[in-house]
């Protein structure tokens, strides 16, 4: 293949040549530029042709599209990278895609940024403007901009970060010389977030070490040489990898400030699939100390006898097979994801080799003089995996792990078996996935043991809101800590029906934190810029519930893009209410609300073309109270997109719909329980991009 040969200049100021794909740079020279105009999507009539084209989300112009990155503020310009893959419509190939706005709004397309090259995928990150010139990569007194991202290998199992540089408002990167500036050699640690920490007047990197479920800190002086100060994690929802973090201070609503430390995780985010949580805590420029859990909610551990902490091996327990070695482990095996939550120095684990061992493990009779046994447990919950209580040689009790490494209190009530003589044993009779078992803390007392109960903070309970990282260099006179996310889920984003782009990203945000009975809370409000979408406008004040049905069944809005706000009151008691966006015979989106379960709910099983993945269709619910009787929503509804802000704003669903092209009209049902409940205000917005 031919190759066009390019000269940039390096971080040590030599020539040095980059190699870029021909065909890939004749695409965008013939057709990538020609998309470059001050909007973010082809315009209302390319409906027909692209049916769920969003018109006021940012999209590609062609090709796939995921995370957002680089995210960062410069000369009256936000910048928006992204993960991209020039070369087809599914995941595959990384590149940074990129564009530009004045407003949040409208978005101009420019070239890719960031090519992959050499084998190296350019995978996320982050960009800062270098005000202090700390990198040397600045120009006649102008500060550069610097992106920090990923470089993941494609033929070997490794990631590192790298840095690029660009002195021209982005508009054209160099790749610094002397990457990668960060290599701890392992094949998951990726996404790094930088920021410019004042109290400490340093860079400080946050980056994921993914499978372990942990998010290291790293510092600098000059975004070149990082030395790791600390770790956070794993805590809070960690069933499966943790990737994208971003790390800042947050304005309190009424006073104050405390630091938020986003953490995306996937699969085992609310809906099951890709998911945002995030902690609340203090950061001193090393370490992040999350805010502590209530005491009704923290880890509780009797007192009692321990009949066994594998502190000192294996005494008094007879081993057979070859799956638990000759001693206890310390911590994660060769091979094994990261083991995390045991007690000590040491712990059982069956992953001695690997899955394919088999064995068991017998303690020494005891007495079972308590009302409970409790014990950490963790790794597979095949019955051949499994912890047994064995009374007269006899299986009297059994516990299995959950297919998670973090172990966690599980416990027997033994009162129907006082005074009896018992014996535990390990077992292990699996050899294929998760076919191994840790143990640990083996302990007799008259209370049951519990973990902690994390309570998982989401900052959306939609399915399509990942990836979710703010913007950095916001103008102090601005003041808004404001972010936007990928607006799709990993469980079905390859198979999104779209052509010729595939996925979105939200709108963007503006965050706070809001004081809740429940302690500090994220709030996200659709940010102000988006107002000057508004068309013709529609309003109801003051009116009953029954005169807003009417008022709703007779309205026909000449546009698919809609913005509402409605506000309901004395509603405390109803069954239910909900608002149907309805696009056909029997095709309809849901919003629902249900007093007796305190919840909200984004029913989308009938939105339209729902059959293209089995995890696609479904309800995603929000724990939601109506306060004082009260409820307030906020809608944006796109061509092929719902984002619901509900109690303004501290609560957020996000979900993906492909409706037909049929017009939108809008229902109001009511259940009973409310004869007082009113519509304070309702106001629909005809949205025009």
């Amino acid at each position: 293949m031919n190759h066009l040969k390019l000269w940039k200049v390096d971080g040590q100021g030599n020539k040095v040549r980059e190699w870029f794909y021909f065909w890939v740079l004749l695409i965008f020279s013939s057709g990538w530029l020609s998309n470059a105009q001050p909007t973010n999507a082809p315009t209302l009539h390319t409906l027909g042709r692209e049916p769920w084209r969003p018109q006021f989300h940012f999209t590609p112009p062609s090709q796939w599209m995921n995370d957002p990155n680089g995210m960062v503020y410069y000369e009256g310009e936000y910048h928006l990278f992204y993960q991209f893959n020039p070369f087809g419509d599914r995941w595959g190939h990384m590149s940074w895609g990129h564009a530009v706005s004045r407003d949040l709004v409208r978005w101009e397309h420019l070239p890719v940024a960031l090519i992959e090259e050499n084998d190296v995928m350019i995978f996320s990150g982050s960009a800062v403007v270098d005000w202090k010139n700390t990198s040397g990569f600045g120009l006649n007194g102008r500060p550069p901009l610097v992106a920090i991202y990923t470089g993941h290998f494609t033929k070997k199992p490794l990631q590192n970060q790298q840095i690029a540089f660009s002195n021209d408002r982005g508009r054209t990167w160099t790749k610094y010389s002397g990457n990668p500036v960060l290599d701890v050699n392992m094949a998951d640690f990726r996404d790094p977030k930088v920021f410019w920490h004042e109290g400490s007047s340093r860079w400080v990197m946050t980056v994921a070490l993914a499978a372990e479920k942990k998010v290291h800190f790293y510092t600098s002086p000059n975004l070149k040489q990082w030395k790791y100060v600390g770790e956070f994690g794993p805590t809070g929802a960690a069933a499966g990898l943790w990737e994208c973090p971003d790390l800042f201070p947050l304005s309190v609503e009424g006073g104050g400030t405390k630091w938020v430390l986003i953490v995306n995780i996937n699969p085992g985010g609310p809906t099951g699939g890709s998911g945002c949580q995030y902690f609340v805590g203090e950061f001193d420029g090393a370490k992040f100390t999350a805010d502590p859990l209530p005491a009704s909610r923290a880890e509780f551990v009797p007192s009692g006898k321990v009949i066994a902490d594998f502190e000192a091996g294996y005494l008094g327990w007879k081993v057979e097979g070859e799956a638990f070695g000759t001693a206890p482990a310390s911590g994660t095996l060769p091979g094994q994801q990261a083991v995390a939550g045991f007690r000590g120095l040491g712990l059982v684990n069956s992953f001695k080799g690997g899955d394919r061992p088999q064995g068991t493990l017998t303690s020494e009779p005891f007495d079972i003089t308590a009302a409970h046994i409790s014990f950490l447990i963790g790794g597979g919950a095949l019955p051949e995996t499994r912890l047994d209580l064995r009374v007269d040689g006899k299986v009297v009790r059994t516990a299995t792990g959950r297919e998670s490494e973090q172990l966690r209190w599980q416990s027997w009530d033994v009162r129907a078996l006082l005074g009896q003589r018992a014996e535990l044993q390990i077992v292990d009779r699996a050899s294929g996935g998760w076919g191994h078992l840790n143990v640990d803390h083996i302990l007799l007392a008259d209370e049951a043991a519990r973990s902690a109960i994390e309570p998982v903070l989401w900052a959306d309970y939609g399915a399509d809101f990942y990836a979710g990282v703010s913007w950095s260099d916001i103008p102090a006179q601005d003041g808004r800590r404001l972010w936007l996310g990928w607006m799709s889920n990993w469980s079905y984003a390859n198979d999104v029906p779209t052509s010729p782009w595939r996925s979105a990203m939200s709108i963007p945000r503006e965050l706070t934190l809001q004081r809740t009975p429940e302690g500090l809370r994220l709030v996200q409000r659709p940010v102000r810029e988006l107002a000057k979408l508004r068309g013709k406008h529609h309003r109801l004040a003051q009116a009953t519930l029954a005169d807003a049905k009417i008022w709703l069944a007779k309205l026909k809005p000449e546009s698919r893009l809609l913005e509402i706000a409605v506000e309901f009151e004395n509603i405390a008691t109803i069954e239910d209410l909900a608002l149907r966006f309805i696009t056909g015979e029997n095709e309809f989106t849901v919003i629902r609300w249900q007093s007796g379960k305190n919840q909200l709910s984004l029913d989308r099983t009938r939105s339209g073309r729902v059959d293209f993945h089995p995890k696609f269709a479904g309800v995603h619910e929000a724990p939601l109270a109506a306060r004082e009787g009260r409820l307030q929503l906020k809608l944006f509804l796109d061509t092929s997109s719902l984002e619901v802000f509900a109690s303004e704003g501290n609560v957020v669903l996000t979900d993906l719909i492909l409706p037909s092209l049929a017009p939108r009209r809008l229902e109001l049902s009511v259940g009973a329980g409310a004869p007082d409940g009113q519509v304070r205000n309702l106001e629909v917005w005809e949205l025009q991009p």
